[in-house]
């Protein structure tokens, strides 16, 4: 069963979780599953589990013979209960992976979110629902939560120093003229690059050093832009469709004299064409489906998404930009930097169900009748980054 979605409080919280650097997957424990002492191991959990090289399912054998035990400790705002989490797999059907944590009951509610992190070999669990984590953090200043959170926090580094004063001093000799003599969507991140020295990145390696560069128009509207995350088509081995070529064809559409299909694609709900993603919780994968009895067409495996956003956004930094023409040319007058750390990869998966990363497809007929797509582009809303990426540090570059 899907998380259901996160409350604004909520949210605010796994944000200041995510700015520390605390690297979490989440659980939402049903009236059911607390009555009966048995939660389900989603995927997410699964792969959190995993990566932090703490148990991996996959390789447990079902009965209760089997069962794993791990260290766990529950938190609370001014203490500590010591917990012990059980993880196995049921002998009956196929075995689908389990975990419980001893006194779960009393520490949480039904549908409560309970957010799990990993700290000295022991599972740490946080309410969400419950703690007041602002007032753990901005005022006590103290106690079990703010030491783990303490503990873990990142750095900045003396690249994104090195790379924060060039732009200081790019921006400090006026407005940027446009390399592209059209207004175009990669106009702004091309006249950055060139005025840093950059050459085209045609191999989608981070830009400076490690560090990736996404420059944008600031929005004249409150909504700002999403931002794009990475490209990544289908893993056409496991799909049913076997190319952008058949994706257009079935879902394609004529306008402005092409035809072509540009558009949103998102867990939440099926956009105008019909499409939505559904997330495959068993064998860890994002499959593309179409509303009525079509059903899965495009596919990819998660494992290979967080890959892709690892080695996208190692670290990054996105420029923002206030655009103007003159004479014919735009003009870029670059504001301010949100520089962003190392991302929360287990993060990604509970983004992408929470309608939080969406995918857009920019897929257009070429003369010869084949698509030609530009992504697929896996993109943020721009409120999300912060529970993406850790720390987030805004620089104002006109000083």
């Amino acid at each position: 069963m899907p998380l259901r979605k996160l409350s604004e409080i909520e949210r605010q919280r796994l944000k200041r979780l995510t700015a520390a650097s605390v690297d979490v997957t989440l659980i939402q424990p049903t009236r059911t599953g607390l009555h009966k002492s048995i939660l389900d191991a989603t995927g997410a959990v699964r792969t959190f589990l995993r990566e932090k090289n703490l148990h991996d399912y996959t390789l447990q054998r079902q009965g209760t013979d089997h069962r794993v035990f791990l260290d766990a400790e529950l938190i609370e705002t001014d203490a500590v209960r010591t917990s012990r989490a059980s993880l196995y797999r049921p002998e009956t059907k196929t075995g689908d992976p389990r975990i419980w944590f001893r006194g779960l009951a009393d520490y949480s509610n039904p549908d409560d979110m309970i957010a799990i992190t990993a700290f000295n070999e022991k599972l740490v669990l946080i309410n969400l629902t419950r703690i007041d984590l602002e007032y753990v953090m901005d005022v006590e200043k103290r106690g079990p939560l703010w030491e783990i959170i303490q503990q873990v926090k990142g750095e900045a580094n003396d690249i994104a120093r090195e790379l924060l004063e060039r732009l200081r001093l790019i921006v400090a000799k006026g407005p940027l003229r446009s390399v592209m003599d059209v207004k175009a969507d990669t106009a702004i991140g091309r006249t950055l690059e060139t005025a840093l020295g950059i050459a085209m990145n045609a191999n989608r390696a981070p830009d400076y050093k490690g560090i990736e560069l996404k420059s944008f128009r600031r929005s004249a509207v409150a909504r700002e832009n999403r931002k794009t995350l990475f490209a990544k088509v289908p893993n056409w081995g496991i799909s049913k469709f076997k190319s952008s070529t058949e994706i257009l064809n079935n879902f394609g559409y004529s306008r402005d004299g092409q035809f072509k299909l540009y558009c949103e694609v998102s867990t939440r709900k099926p956009n105008s064409q019909g499409l939505y993603f559904k997330l495959n919780d068993k064998i860890g994968q994002l499959d593309e489906c179409a509303s009525g009895d079509f059903g899965a067409f495009a596919s990819w495996l998660m494992a290979d998404l967080r890959q892709a956003l690892l080695e996208k956004h190692n670290e990054t930094f996105w420029v923002s930009a206030a655009s103007f023409m003159s004479e014919g040319r735009e003009y870029f007058d670059f504001k301010d930097v949100l520089h962003t750390r190392r991302p929360i990869a287990s993060q990604f998966d509970i983004l992408l169900d929470q309608g939080e990363i969406t995918m857009d497809h920019l897929i257009k007929r070429k003369p010869s009748g084949s698509g030609a797509e530009k992504g697929p582009l896996f993109k943020i809303n721009t409120s999300a980054l912060e529970l993406l990426f850790p720390p987030a540090e805004k620089y104002e570059l006109h000083l």
